[in-house]
């Protein structure tokens, strides 16, 4: 049973689940290693849980209890979790060597799940100890709000894994969809060449960044793809690009677009660094 939620990674994802757990009153550990990203996220999810309030959907008498169940961490060895969750940057060796840190202090029931947008779960699985308890559970920016979760199953992971996961997600007032582990698994994979002919068409001169977003979001999306790279960041969307190409073996149509490389060898990564398609205060 599901009690405890440790979060790894302290940026925009990872302090959106935390904060989605602690709402649907789970005890929550979020950790981070880096200096003032603990701070940062405590902030952000006060402004979050403040808004929330400011529209009604959280009542101001129970917002303290909410930031109550969070604790912090800087320190993996600490990090003890009925369910971990990895949200941490979109590179194999860097999730694997601190999910095995997390795996050595936790007990043999302890869930292991990866907020990859883009990596194989089954490789993931294969270097950490009782791969039947690890899985992939995909949430999608802002994860306070968004409503679907992909529950991805790896080669290894076993039926009961994935009906604590589904039930979890729905504990969280999620819709999660259970999806076989496959390059971009459901809806990186289709929304991929949202983006790419997206930027396509900006680079070809047959639009620009606002007539995108303009026609999009006037054809029924919320957000503009271009809007939408601004808010999860380019150096991520560049990663899930970059991941599907080598995936697909190269193949032409997941190649990823020398917009997105140029905006993030600039460091303009969207909303995170003030300019990226479009320019933040």
């Amino acid at each position: 049973m599901i009690q405890t939620v440790a979060i790894a990674g302290a940026g925009t994802m990872g302090s959106g689940i935390a904060l989605s757990a602690a709402l649907a009153g789970y005890n929550v550990v979020l950790l981070d290693t880096f200096e003032g990203a603990l701070d940062k996220a405590i902030i952000s999810i006060q402004k979050n849980l403040h808004t929330l309030v400011q529209k009604g959907k959280l009542p101001e008498s129970e917002l303290q209890q909410v930031l109550l169940r969070i604790q912090t961490s800087g320190n993996p060895e600490t990090c003890v979790a009925d369910l971990i969750i990895e949200a941490i940057v979109e590179k194999m060796e860097a999730k694997t060597s601190l999910l095995l840190r997390l795996a050595s202090v936790n007990a043999p029931h302890c869930i292991i799940a990866s907020n990859t947008s883009s990596l194989s779960i089954t490789g993931i699985q294969e270097k950490l100890p009782h791969p039947h308890r690890v899985a992939g559970l995909h949430f999608f920016n802002p994860a306070h709000i968004m409503k679907l979760v992909e529950v991805i199953k790896g080669k290894q992971t076993d039926v009961a894994t994935i009906h604590e996961l589904v039930q979890f997600s729905k504990q969280l007032g999620k819709t999660p969809v259970v999806c076989t582990d496959a390059p971009g698994f459901i809806v990186n994979r289709v929304a991929r060449h949202f983006y790419l002919e997206s930027m396509k068409a900006v680079e070809n001169g047959m639009a620009t960044v606002e007539q995108v977003d303009d026609i999009m979001e006037a054809t029924g999306f919320k957000m503009g793809p271009f809007k939408l790279m601004d808010m999860i960041g380019m150096d991520i969307n560049l990663a899930v690009s970059q991941s599907l190409f080598e995936a697909f073996n190269h193949e032409e149509r997941f190649r990823p677009s020398n917009l997105q490389i140029q905006k993030v060898e600039k460091g303009e990564l969207g909303k995170k660094t003030g300019k990226g398609f479009y320019q933040y205060d």
